[in-house]
C-alpha cells in the first residue's frame, strides 16, 4: 500500500560506514542519519550494501528498521557504494540515504519479467503491476537484478505511460553469477527481478547523465541500416568512413580509437547543432570485414544523425564537469533553487579504476551544487534520461536530483 509522508519540509541525509560487520555498519550509519534528520521521520530509506557483506544481507531490513523505524526501505548490493560524502570500493561498506518526504505518496513494488505487460495491453495492466495508475507526475527509482530482469522493456513502458515523470536507478552489482546479488524492499530480500518505488506529490526529479565521451569527426547521416547493423553512412560503406576518420586523428586519439570507440546517435533530429547530452552513446560491437557494415548495441534507423565518440579518463572528467555546470547554471537561473538530495548511479568501470582516485564524481557534484546529501552505488548498468527517453547505459554516471515541486 502507498505511504503518505506528513505535510512538512523535505529533508535528505546520507551516511556511510565501513565497519567489518553489517550489524555494526548499520548501527553506525543509522545513528548518523537519525542525528542528521533532527527528529524527522525517515519516510524512505535507500540502502546500498557492499557484496562483501553477502552472508549478512538477509538481516539488513531488520537492522535498518531498528535504527530508523518503519520507513519504506529500497536498496541493493553493489560492487562499491556512495554515501556520506565518500565513494567506497573494494572493501565492506554500507551507504544509507534517508529522506523525509512531506506530502508525497511512496509506492514500493517488486516485479519479475513475467509481470511486465506487453506494449499492447500495458495501459490497462501497468498500474496494477506497479501499484500506481499511469499519470504525468509519477517518478520512479528502479533497481533491477542484472542476471534475471530485462530492464529496457520496463523503462520504455514507464516513459510512455508516465510521460511527465523521471526514472533513475541502476542494476545491482557485486555478484558474478545468478543469486549473488541482493535486492531489498521493505522487509523482503530478493535475488531476482527488480525493486523500486514510485513517488508522487510534492516532488520534482531532475536528471543529469554524463556518458563520458567526446565526439570526433563530424555528424553524419545513416543512409542504410537494418536493425542494429549500419551498412552505409553518408552514402558510403561504413568501414570506409571509419578508416578515413582514423587517418585524420592525432596519435593519442588513434590509440583510443583502437579500444575506446563508441557510436553516438542524436535523439532529437530537429536540432540544428549537437553537443554534450544530445547523443545516446552505444557500444560498437564489431565490423564485418566482408561487407564493411558496423554492428551497434542499439537499433539504428535510417536517416539518423550519428557521430563517432572516444572515451578516456580526461574526457569523462570533462564531460561530467560540463554537464553539471550546465545543469547548475540553468537550474538556478530558472528557479533559484537547488536540489535537497542526490542519488548517483555510477558504472563499475568509473571510480578509482578510471580516475585513479576515489570520490571524483561526487566531488564534481558538490563543486557545482554545493554541499548536499549524496548516495548511490557502482552499477552493472545505469538508468537515466537522454533526449527525453529513459535508457540503460554503460560507463555512465547518472544523477537523480530531488527537490520539492515548484508551485
Amino acid at each position: 500500500m502507498p505511504r503518505h509522508a506528513p505535510l512538512d519540509s523535505m529533508d535528505w541525509a546520507s551516511s556511510i560506514s565501513i565497519a567489518p560487520s553489517l550489524e555494526d555498519a548499520a548501527a553506525e550509519a543509522t545513528a548518523m542519519l537519525a542525528a542528521r534528520l533532527s527528529g524527522k521521520s525517515a519516510d524512505l530509506v535507500l540502502a546500498f550494501v557492499s557484496n562483501r557483506y553477502r552472508d549478512e544481507h538477509a538481516y539488513l531490513p531488520t537492522l535498518v528498521r531498528r535504527g530508523l523505524g518503519s520507513g519504506v526501505l529500497l536498496g541493493c548490493s553493489g560492487g562499491g557504494v556512495i554515501g556520506g560524502g565518500s565513494e567506497v570500493e573494494h572493501q565492506p561498506a554500507l551507504a544509507l540515504i534517508a529522506a523525509s518526504l512531506p506530502d508525497i505518496e511512496i509506492t514500493p513494488f517488486h516485479i519479475d519479467n513475467d509481470d511486465v505487460p506487453a506494449a499492447g495491453d500495458a495501459s490497462q495492466r501497468l498500474g496494477g503491476v506497479l501499484g500506481v495508475a499511469p499519470a504525468d507526475d509519477v517518478h520512479f527509482i528502479v533497481l533491477p537484478e542484472p542476471f534475471s530482469f530485462e530492464a529496457e522493456p520496463l523503462l520504455s513502458l514507464l516513459d510512455i505511460h508516465y510521460p511527465g515523470g523521471r526514472t533513475v536507478g541502476g542494476l545491482a552489482s557485486g555478484g558474478s553469477q545468478p543469486g549473488d546479488n541482493a535486492l531489498f524492499l521493505g522487509a523482503g530480500v530478493y535475488q531476482s527481478g527488480a525493486v523500486g518505488v514510485a513517488l508522487r506529490g510534492n516532488i520534482e526529479v531532475d536528471t543529469v547523465v554524463a556518458q563520458g565521451c567526446r565526439p570526433v569527426g563530424d555528424p553524419m547521416f545513416v543512409t542504410a541500416a537494418t536493425g542494429n547493423i549500419v551498412h552505409e553512412i553518408d552514402g558510403r560503406v561504413s568501414i570506409d568512413v571509419l578508416r578515413e576518420l582514423y587517418a585524420g586523428l592525432d596519435t593519442r586519439d588513434k590509440e583510443l580509437f583502437r579500444h575506446s570507440l563508441f557510436f553516438g546517435i542524436v535523439m532529437d533530429r530537429s536540432r540544428q547543432a549537437y553537443g554534450r547530452g544530445d547523443y545516446l552513446i552505444r557500444n560498437l560491437l564489431g565490423v564485418d570485414e566482408k561487407t564493411g557494415a558496423l554492428s551497434v548495441a542499439a537499433v539504428v534507423e535510417e536517416n539518423s544523425v550519428v557521430q563517432l565518440h572516444l572515451r578516456d579518463a580526461r574526457t569523462s572528467a570533462e564531460d561530467i564537469d560540463d554537464m553539471l555546470r550546465a545543469y547548475a547554471s540553468s537550474e538556478f537561473a530558472n528557479s533559484g533553487t537547488r536540489p535537497e538530495g542526490a542519488l548517483l548511479f555510477s558504472c563499475l568501470g568509473r571510480g578509482e579504476g578510471l580516475y585513479g582516485k576515489s570520490g571524483h564524481d561526487s566531488d564534481v557534484l558538490r563543486r557545482h551544487l554545493g554541499e548536499l546529501p549524496i548516495g548511490g552505488f557502482f552499477c552493472n548498468g545505469e538508468i537515466g534520461e537522454v533526449g527525453g527517453r529513459s535508457f540503460l547505459h554503460g560507463y555512465t554516471s547518472s544523477f537523480g536530483l530531488f527537490k520539492a515541486a515548484t508551485r
